[in-house]
């Protein structure tokens, strides 16, 4: 996922990076502005007053103020579904598959302004849902969590996603979730933790504790009748299998 939008020194403009930097502009005072007062209420004069340039300038970089709106959700870090080919690579073991997944999930929380003014755009997206929330669902929601379906049933392994596999995939997602609605609290009560400079050290541990669960599941699978699991026919077992049944 992309660190943000930066900006170009003005003493190293050149007729390019003057578009490239008005565009970032745009972005970080729409991001702003759209966060704090929703689609809605938000006025393509005012984004341009806050960026110092013109209405034009967003016609000519983003169309309309639909399209920058979708930008916001998508530029400054980045789609979750971005992320699927980098976990989900068949080479990769499952320790590796799941810090890859952690990994570019919290690579954000590295970037304190723009994770503020994001977290806050996306809750107010949910509360006042618009021309971007199905896309946001299947982008950010439906095809990440697929995806990772998919690796756990690799790695279990399991020939059919069932009912647990989706719930055992919903909870390793929200170990991401919570520490991005989360960061208020851990801020007041263990702001050590909450820092940039916290977050590698957050994605070693999350991929433990990940492990630990996807192997309390095969545990809790093993202990029924084998009617119900059924190892993938033709496959034989990677030297992850044998550490998480070890």
């Amino acid at each position: 996922m992309s660190s943000g939008p930066s900006l170009v020194p003005a003493a190293q403009r050149t007729s390019r990076s003057d578009g490239e930097d008005t565009r970032a502009r745009l972005l970080q005072a729409a991001l702003q502005l759209f966060s704090e007062r929703g689609f809605a209420q938000t006025s393509v004069r005012a984004i341009a007053e806050a960026a110092g340039t013109n209405v034009a300038a967003i016609a000519y970089h983003f169309g309309d103020k639909a399209r920058l709106y979708t930008a916001t959700f998508y530029e400054p870090f980045g789609s979750g579904s971005d992320l699927i080919p980098v976990f989900s690579d068949p080479a990769l073991g499952l320790e590796d598959a799941l810090r890859h997944y952690f990994s570019g999930f919290l690579e954000p929380l590295k970037h304190d302004d723009l994770v503020t003014q994001s977290l806050r755009l996306h809750v107010r997206e949910l509360l006042e849902p618009t021309h971007v929330w199905p896309e946001l669902i299947e982008r950010e929601c439906r095809a990440p969590h697929r995806a990772l379906v998919q690796v756990l049933c690799r790695h279990m392994p399991v020939n059919e996603a069932d009912d647990d596999m989706h719930r055992l995939a919903f909870s390793i997602a929200g170990l991401v979730m919570q520490m991005w609605t989360q960061r208020d609290a851990l801020m007041a009560i263990a702001p050590q933790l909450a820092g940039s400079g916290a977050v590698d050290v957050w994605v070693d541990r999350l991929t433990g504790y990940a492990l630990s669960m996807v192997q309390g599941d095969v545990a809790r699978r093993q202990s029924q009748p084998r009617s119900k699991v059924q190892p993938v026919r033709g496959r034989k077992p990677r030297n992850s299998d044998k550490e998480i049944n070890a």
